[in-house]
């Protein structure tokens, strides 16, 4: 690819990841965005990611998506070329002036309407949010962009990761993309996303403001944010409601067909236009969806949800509890352990789990440092700052012996570096010693202010005897 093909190029948006340029074809006058992605953080799979979203955007034909026109290899790096109808994302006209509910109602019923096609072809977006949602004032056209971490999927797992490194923008993010909801991820998600995105719109703030990111991801699964009408009375009640079932909890009680809301937008429009206010009526008469979901609610489990719920409440009295979960496979066990998930984000804690596999009976303590690999994986995405103090503290209840740790957990030296050899023992003493050790090891991370949950899958046979090792812990 050729630079000097396009006339008038100028930057209008830079991100550690690529760079957006306004540009005229010379060849046609075509007006062209190109997204030129930065060599320094292109690997290869990320290559392969924005491959990928050049494919979902050329296999959609909807005029509600900005239009692919080619993807080219450019010096080091690549270019995704784009559709450029002469628009600005919601986030910039939102800096610049609140719309009118008018406005409001016919931006979202075009955004409700591409996201329907969206849908229709099996694809999650993801990354709903203002950014990514192009208007143009002059013409009423509205188009999403950045398909970059959608998938093609009709429902995807998601796992705990640090709330830094989640997917999508964690202000508009739903409940189920945080990974700590038990629940998996369809395109009912893109739902959640746009009802925070109307909330934004119409009252010109976030439903959840917080500095920390953990603190967020738990308001966006436990908080519930103050309806619309009551920031700004002029909002009409319907309206308000309309946002907040988007933004429902579960996937269950949002609407289920991007029809269906817009429907209910389409009859907002229509009330006002003819008579200049917008009266009540009952939401989702003809929500119906097209896909068949079955509901991934627990049922039946309200007793023993409720015991694990009491056990881990009891960890704030500074005791360590034992529960064993029994029942034969496939039955739900983990499903069930999983819905600790959200005490456990509010009581900023750690869940870990390991699994006794019979097949590595002969590696010692393999379920044990299985589970704090994953803890030790879960810390080095911290921010450097976080990790110099995580290093304090571990390193002042190892003392001289942390490489009786790094012996057991090699990642755990990403974070304290190298260490002194150990002095020898005899096998008692060392088997003493590495205990007292470990010990005050995992003690660092069982706190009140930050619990530690350990789930550990274990056939029944082998229960009374592994129970030793939680003893010793």
């Amino acid at each position: 690819m050729n630079l000097n093909e396009y006339l008038e190029i100028r930057k209008i948006y830079e991100s550690a990841n690529s760079l957006i340029y306004r540009g005229i074809r010379a060849s046609d006058g075509q007006s062209t965005i190109l997204k030129i992605f930065n060599p320094d953080n292109l690997l290869r799979s990320e290559i392969s990611r924005y491959k990928g979203e050049y494919d979902i955007i050329r296999s959609l034909k909807c005029e509600g998506v900005i239009k692919a026109y080619g993807w080219e290899k450019y010096q080091n790096t690549w270019v995704l070329l784009l559709e450029d109808f002469g628009g600005e994302s919601l986030k910039i006209c939102l800096q610049k002036r609140q719309f009118s509910l008018e406005e409001f109602c016919r931006i979202a019923i075009a955004v409700a309407d591409s996201l329907g096609e969206i849908h229709s072809a099996n694809i999650i977006h993801k990354d709903i949010n203002p950014s990514n949602i192009i208007y143009n004032e002059a013409t009423g056209e509205v188009k999403i962009i950045d398909f970059g971490i959608s998938t093609v999927l009709s429902r995807e797992t998601t796992t705990i990761t640090n709330p830094d490194l989640l997917e999508g923008t964690l202000a508009y993010i739903s409940p189920e993309q945080t990974g700590r909801m038990n629940r998996a991820i369809d395109y009912r998600t893109d739902f959640y996303s746009l009802g925070v995105t109307f909330y934004e719109m119409l009252t010109h703030q976030l439903p959840f403001t917080a500095t920390d990111a953990l603190e967020l991801v738990h308001c966006h699964i436990a908080k519930q944010p103050v309806p619309p009408c009551q920031i700004l009375p002029e909002i009409p009640q319907v309206v308000s409601d309309i946002v907040m079932k988007l933004m429902a909890k579960t996937a269950e009680e949002r609407y289920q067909s991007a029809l269906g809301l817009k429907l209910d937008l389409e009859a907002c429009l229509q009330q006002l236009q003819n008579s200049g206010t917008i009266l009540n009526f009952p939401l989702a008469r003809l929500d119906h969806s097209d896909k068949f979901q079955i509901p991934q609610k627990l049922y039946g489990r309200e007793n023993e949800v409720e015991q694990l719920l009491q056990s881990f409440e009891s960890l704030g009295m500074g005791s360590p509890v034992m529960t064993i979960v029994a029942g034969y496979s496939g039955v739900g066990k983990s499903a069930l352990v999983n819905e600790v998930q959200k005490p456990i984000l509010q009581a900023r804690g750690y869940f870990i789990a390991g699994k006794f596999d019979q097949l590595k009976r002969n590696i010692p303590y393999f379920s044990l440092i299985q589970s704090f690999q994953e803890l030790i994986r879960q810390l080095l995405t911290e921010s450097q700052a976080k990790l110099e103090n995580w290093k304090a503290k571990i390193l002042s209840v190892v003392g001289n012996n942390g490489q009786v740790i790094i012996d057991v957990l090699p990642e755990l030296q990403l974070i304290i570096g190298d260490q002194p050899p150990l002095t020898k023992l005899d096998p008692a003493e060392a088997q003493n010693r590495f205990n007292l050790v470990f010990q005050n090891f995992v003690g660092l991370f069982a706190k009140q202010e930050h619990p530690l949950v350990i789930f550990w899958t274990i056939s029944s046979g082998r229960i009374r005897r592994r129970s030793n090792c939680w003893n010793n812990l």
